[in-house]
């Protein structure tokens, strides 16, 4: 989904339509944006492709550690 802003979102493969735990994450050249899918009037969280990098290589590696 392309918005005003120019950001294209792409929904995270485990949300459902069902509600729970639903985040869009979109690209930029020097960052990353994270939204709740469920409210996307609310603004995005920005993060640095680094910082990105690191939360990404937590989950792959702990994902008990951040799935609660």
């Amino acid at each position: 989904m392309v918005t005003s802003t120019g950001l294209t979102w792409r929904k995270s493969s485990y949300s459902t339509d069902t509600g729970g735990n639903c985040v869009e994450v979109a690209q930029c050249p020097h960052s990353i944006h994270v939204r709740d899918s469920k409210d996307t009037s609310r603004p995005p969280l920005a993060f640095g492709r680094e910082a990105w990098a690191v939360f990404v290589a937590s989950a792959v590696a702990e994902p008990a550690a951040i799935a609660d």
